[in-house]
């Protein structure tokens, strides 16, 4: 039997959240080097999900209202080597590659700040992240003036010149 949870993440305006799956205790101690060498201005949360031994949530991070929402979500959707991060100073794309680079890390499932769902499946032995549902459905397709207002923004961020 199988049960499938629609866990609703929290992201508060101007924070970011990336979550993915990972396999050993030692993700939360890299996963912190790899965010704190990455920009001196980025501030984070990180959790993680242990899946045997202990079972605890390992946690680490330079904000302590970003560890408690990490931890919080990390609690909320309770599967095992899953790890929640929350990002302020900083977007997924300036980490992303970096987090991905983590000998551990397994899988990316989001990296976001829209509304985010985590789905969930519970079986008898645990629980196991199955997919996301990151914003919203999409309304059309771009026109000729959004693709013009896309190009300028991203130049206007300095992604491209």
């Amino acid at each position: 039997m199988v049960n499938i949870d629609v866990v609703r993440i929290d992201i508060p305006e101007g924070t970011n959240v990336i979550i993915g799956q990972s396999h050993f205790i030692k993700t939360v101690e890299d996963l912190y080097e790899t965010l704190a060498s990455s920009s001196p201005s980025i501030k984070f949360g990180i959790a993680f999900n242990e899946a045997s031994g202990k079972r605890l949530v390992r946690f680490d991070g330079n904000d302590e209202e970003l560890i408690k929402l990490a931890i919080e979500n990390a609690k909320r959707i309770g599967a095992g080597h899953t790890f929640v991060i929350y990002i302020k100073n900083a977007y997924p794309i300036n980490v992303l590659n970096r987090i991905k680079n983590v000998e551990e890390v397994v899988r990316i499932f989001a990296a976001t700040a829209n509304p985010l769902q985590v789905l969930v499946a519970e079986t008898d032995q645990g629980r196991g992240v199955i997919g996301v549902v990151d914003g919203y459905t999409p309304l059309g397709v771009e026109s000729d003036a959004d693709i013009k207002e896309r190009k300028e923004l991203l130049r206007k961020f300095g992604y491209k010149r």
